[in-house]
């Protein structure tokens, strides 16, 4: 037997974006089908709403795109929402509001086989928070979209987040996940290697790009302090990884008081790439 997610436990808090962030296989899809009711679990339990609402209920608060946008062809794209609107049981006068949001008003007319993949993915979206959720559940947004229809599906997702609606987005872009999301819950083979802020992730300090005529003065230096962690030397350019909080004005500061004085000097912060590879890198496959 397959277990596709393993003792994954998390807590979403209201107005936040979370990335479910994995490769492919890693149990994004089916964490999230399990919390609509979609994917049967064999154990384990989840609760919407500090547990105090049935499933049921709270999926009425939830929109979710999990599967390709599936509308009717030859209908417009009003027509379709005025569908999901007797389906879902709510008011039709929220349709011109959310094909706004999603920037498709001025072609309301249009029948759905007209529209390009990005513009079916961005109709779904408008679908899915018809009933004002309090949730949205997105997985795999932007899968399939060239530049451009990538971009507009994260501005929507970053406008909507920004009226108040959390969202959960399952991903398995790093990029994506560093983009849009304040959160990030990373999953490998249906296990959590890591759950909280994007900004704090291995509350990582970032690090300093330098070059001087002093190089082993300065490689000295770095190695016997203990704000740093690992040095690096690629032809001159020394990357110094910080251990705490350590800003450029004072490095430049001690180390001319060291007599090393510098022709570079540029502080980054570690992408989010870098530190998903730090965290993999440090688990047993």
């Amino acid at each position: 037997m397959l277990t596709a997610v393993k003792n994954l436990s998390f807590t979403i808090e209201k107005g936040n974006v979370y990335g479910i962030l994995g490769p492919n296989g890693s149990g994004k899809s089916t964490t999230l089908g399990i919390v609509l009711n979609v994917v049967n679990r064999t154990q384990g339990d989840f609760s919407w709403f500090d547990g105090h609402t049935s499933t049921h209920e709270a999926l009425k608060k939830v929109g979710a795109i999990i599967e390709r946008p599936n509308f009717y062809p030859y209908m417009t794209a009003e027509q379709n929402l005025k569908l999901v609107c007797k389906i879902k049981q709510v008011s039709q006068e929220n349709i011109d509001n959310k094909l706004e949001l999603v920037g498709l008003l001025d072609r309301k007319k249009s029948k759905f086989k007209t529209y390009s993949l990005g513009m079916k993915q961005r109709l779904a979206i408008a679908s899915a928070l018809l009933n004002d959720p309090e949730i949205l559940i997105l997985d795999e947004p932007t899968n399939g979209l060239d530049p451009q229809g990538i971009h507009q599906i994260r501005e929507i997702i970053k406008t909507v987040a920004s009226q108040g609606t959390t969202i959960l987005l399952a991903s398995h872009l790093l990029d994506e996940v560093e983009k849009v999301c304040s959160h990030v819950i990373i999953l490998r083979k249906g296990e959590k290697l890591y759950a909280g802020s994007v900004d704090g992730m291995l509350a990582s300090h970032g690090f300093f790009e330098l070059r001087t005529t002093h190089t082993e003065e300065l490689l000295s230096f770095l190695k016997n302090n203990s704000s740093f962690g690992e040095v690096k030397n690629e032809n001159g350019l020394i990357t110094a990884f910080l251990t705490e909080a350590l800003d450029a004005d004072t490095l430049n500061k001690m180390l001319f008081e060291n007599g090393i004085v510098l022709s570079q000097l540029v502080k980054r912060k570690e992408s989010l790439e870098e530190q998903f590879l730090i965290l993999t890198k440090n688990q047993s496959n």
